[in-house]
């Protein structure tokens, strides 16, 4: 297993869009189209393409949002045909790091449904919280400290 984040560029762009997760997941997080989209509207946001080897298998978008002074993990799937196999907790793990790296932040931020059980889960391995907070969408908000 080699994980690794590479920036979206026109050559893996059609692949990214193409992930998507299991039908009873859809209703959990916005489509990788959206996110890319979502990420144009603002300098803050860095969606990264997660490999393993040189396959395809997820994405992410992360950002710093200044007027709130909180680093975001905005989004994590992995794509239905990978899952099950370990390359979330791996590349959650490798994200917390370059989040950290990057920002040299105390703490991450990310919103939640409450019915998302096994995403809630994964988070709470990484030391990911509720702090009794809302986002804007009515999600509810997880915090680990670094």
């Amino acid at each position: 297993m080699n994980i690794y984040f590479k920036k979206v560029i026109s050559e893996n762009y059609k692949e990214v869009i193409a992930l998507s997760v299991e039908e009873s997941q859809r209703n959990f997080i916005e489509s990788n189209e959206i996110s890319l989209e979502e990420s144009k509207t603002g300098a803050h946001w860095r969606p990264v393409v997660i490999y393993n080897d040189d396959d395809i298998i997820g994405f992410a978008m992360y950002g710093y949002f200044d007027c709130e002074k909180r680093v975001w993990l905005d989004r994590l799937m992995i794509d239905k045909n990978h899952q099950g196999k370990g390359y979330g907790k791996i590349a959650l793990k490798l994200l917390i790091n370059r989040i950290i790296a990057e920002y040299k932040c105390d703490e991450i931020y990310l919103s939640i449904l409450k019915d998302n059980v096994n995403a809630q889960r994964l988070y709470e391995e990484f030391n990911f919280r509720f702090n009794g907070e809302l986002d804007i969408s009515g999600e509810l908000i997880m915090v680990a400290k670094t």
